[in-house]
């Protein structure tokens, strides 16, 4: 098989024994970070674009892995993959890009689920908050370790487009593009509020065990299902959950309200009800979503990341000002929102716009009209991806 047009990735780690320093003052030691990198690096290093991840993704940014035989794994591909690779909008053959999985993640890096060096047993609960300040923090340190000063671009999207936000005010001589695209200067008290609930789903969950479930060989995987759903469901939007579900049964659903034994309906007035558990598409949808994710993500991890969106407030600092708070960045900015995106709305975006213009800054803005909600930013849809193209190769382009 031919991967001339296929990009193969390859997960790669580094250690970093002194302690870093975070935000709530603590710190962490002898800590890992996963990484991976695709495209290679120019001769005097300015072609480095930083991707950051999201609440639920991961290091794996672009590309595909392969098996023991150099097939492509199934279902291998990277979260942004419509994004990053040769010919992309983010063109590896022009770009070296790096994607870095954060501190207290599940997927590599040092987190909750990893061993405490100053105990020798399991984080869980123990490990320390951590921020977005406190991840874009290590994040230069791997870069130090790469031998990479100063960014092409650094970019992201939701979590991740905060994270770009605060490269540009923590290191603004080191970045010289900043793409944030669905995000917020801060979230909304809304948001908040539906963190919560999904949090509260997991930590009363009776497998919780204050966190350290890992110590009685359980999960709690209830919590992380509703957990999941919850967020499912604001990452969508309506019209796309209409068109997608509606209120369309499941198939087979009447069909088995008629075979008796497998089904029992009841009637309350004019109404038919079933005893049966799942019975709506959109239903058995999110329940399916809940199931996959918690099988593989990590409770205390949900915990740490979602704080860490609470927490972030650049213009707190400021007296709630983001125009003071955003003087400090010196890069030149795309940001891109979409229309059907309630969670993190156009308005955020343009509130960031606006915080930027009013210091004087290079800032291009798209807001792209797309059905798909919250979710879009991960999706191949052409006028975005045009957009993205279009700023890479005209402005970022070295």
């Amino acid at each position: 098989m031919s991967f001339a047009s296929v990009l193969v990735a390859t997960p790669q780690s580094m250690h970093f024994r002194d302690a870093l320093p975070l935000q709530s003052g603590a710190s962490i030691r002898a800590y890992d970070l996963s990484y991976e990198t695709y495209g290679q690096l120019n001769a005097d290093k300015s072609n480095a674009v930083l991707i950051c991840h999201a609440l639920n993704a991961s290091h794996h940014v672009a590309g595909v892995y392969l098996d023991e035989a150099g097939q492509v794994k199934d279902k291998s591909e990277g979260w942004w993959d419509t994004m990053i690779g040769p010919g992309k909008p983010v063109d590896t053959n022009q770009f070296f890009v790096i994607g870095v999985n954060n501190l207290g993640s599940c997927f590599g890096s040092t987190g909750p689920m990893q061993i405490n060096p100053d105990t020798g047993e399991v984080y869980g609960a123990d490990f320390p908050v951590v921020t977005v300040q406190d991840w874009v923090s290590a994040q230069a340190r791997l870069l130090d370790a790469l031998g990479i000063q100063t960014l092409a671009a650094v970019m992201g999207g939701s979590l991740g487009g905060m994270q770009a936000l605060a490269w540009t005010l923590q290191y603004p001589d080191r970045v010289r593009h900043a793409v944030v695209v669905a995000s917020a200067p801060n979230l909304t008290a809304e948001n908040i509020a539906f963190n919560e609930v999904a949090r509260r789903a997991i930590v009363t969950d009776p497998d919780f065990h204050a966190g350290h479930f890992y110590r009685h060989g359980v999960l709690p995987k209830r919590g992380l299902r509703i957990a999941r759903m919850i967020g499912h469901i604001t990452y969508l939007s309506d019209d796309v959950m209409n068109e997608k579900f509606g209120r369309q049964l499941r198939r087979n659903v009447e069909v088995e309200a008629g075979a008796s034994a497998l089904h029992t309906v009841k009637s309350v007035g004019a109404y038919k009800y079933s005893t049966q558990d799942v019975e709506f598409q959109i239903e058995s949808y999110l329940r399916y979503q809940g199931d996959k994710f918690a099988e593989y993500f990590d409770a205390n991890t949900y915990l740490l990341i979602t704080r860490a969106l609470d927490y972030f407030d650049p213009a707190s600092e400021f007296g709630g000002d983001l125009s003071r708070a955003l003087a400090q960045a010196t890069a030149k900015f795309l940001l891109v929102s979409f229309t059907t995106d309630w969670r993190f709305a156009p308005a955020r975006s343009r509130e960031i716009v606006k915080a930027l213009l009013d210091n004087q800054r290079d800032v291009s803005y798209a807001e792209i009209d797309a059905p798909h909600g919250h979710d879009a930013f991960l999706l191949d849809d052409p006028r975005y991806m045009g957009v993205v193209r279009s700023y890479f190769k005209s402005k970022v382009a070295v």
